[in-house]
Order: structure tokens, then sequence, then C-alpha cells
């Protein structure tokens, strides 16, 4: 089945196994690394719309108060 001499076949195979098994852990490592850091992304994401929402409503509401506050100077008149 291989040209290969056994003795240098049963070295060879053992080390071919432990790069590539080393090579999917590495790749494993990463990729849990990566998707750690893409729900961290997205979990900061949401909290930064969700604090710029609340703002734009309280810009929204001051607004409100400052028309209807400018609305009774007015009507108040000099």
């Amino acid at each position: 089945m291989y040209k290969s001499p056994v003795s240098k076949l049963l070295t060879f195979f053992p080390q071919s196994r432990d790069r590539w098994k080393a090579k999917c852990q590495e790749a494993k490592r990463v990729n849990k690394k990566l998707a750690n850091q893409v729900r961290a992304v997205e979990k900061s994401r949401e909290h930064w719309r969700q604090a710029a929402l609340a703002a734009r409503q309280l810009a929204v509401q001051y607004e409100r108060e400052l028309e209807a506050l400018k609305t009774d100077a007015d009507a108040d008149g000099p």
C-alpha cells in the first residue's frame, strides 16, 4: 500500500496526526475567541442603541416643554 518503509511510517503518522490536531485546536480557539468578541460587540451595540434612544426621547420631551413655555410666554405677552 505505501512505498515507504514501515519504520518511517510509524514515526510519520503520529507526527502528522499531532500536527493536524494542533491545527484544528488552534482554529477552534480562534473561532471561539471571535465568537465571544462578536457577542460582546453586539451586547455593547445594543446598550448604546438603547442609550441613544433614551436620549432622543428625552430631547423630544425637552423640546415640547420648551415649546410649551414659549407659547405660555407669548400668551402672557408684554
